[in-house]
């Protein structure tokens, strides 16, 4: 069977930032809504506060639907821009890693006839014939 282990090196969204177009993991920080029922209204932070790890790609230039124009953000793939950490947004990406690569391989990504030999090798078994 092929190894199915990685490694994961984070790199501090403060120091630097991946290459347009980059897919990559992204660990973001924020705060859920607030549920209007049971928090209370003050000039104190309302909502739970996270910090979690989703994929998303990096690019120097994107364009919102709504025309909106960003600089050096993360866009995930529902088309929602997070800032790096210290910028002003209301998630930020505080760190972010490169993707790793498919199970037994060393690419990101296959397409088409491919897929099933691939599929095999990282199951490390022979394909049905």
């Amino acid at each position: 069977m092929a190894s199915l282990d990685t490694v994961v090196t984070w790199v501090d969204a403060r120091e630097r930032l991946p290459r347009s177009g980059t897919p990559v993991a992204a660990a973001i920080t924020g705060r859920y809504p607030a549920d209007s029922a049971t928090e209370p209204e003050a000039d104190t932070a309302v909502g739970e506060e996270f910090w979690l790890v989703r994929p998303m790609v990096f690019v120097t230039l994107h364009r919102s639907e709504n025309g909106a124009e960003h600089r050096d953000c993360f866009v995930d793939s529902d088309g929602v821009v997070r800032l790096p950490y210290g910028l002003t947004s209301d998630e930020t990406v505080t760190h972010w890693a490169e993707l790793p690569t498919l199970p037994g391989g060393m690419t990101h990504g296959v397409f088409g006839e491919g897929v099933q030999s691939a599929l095999q090798d990282a199951w490390g078994t022979r394909p049905l014939t």
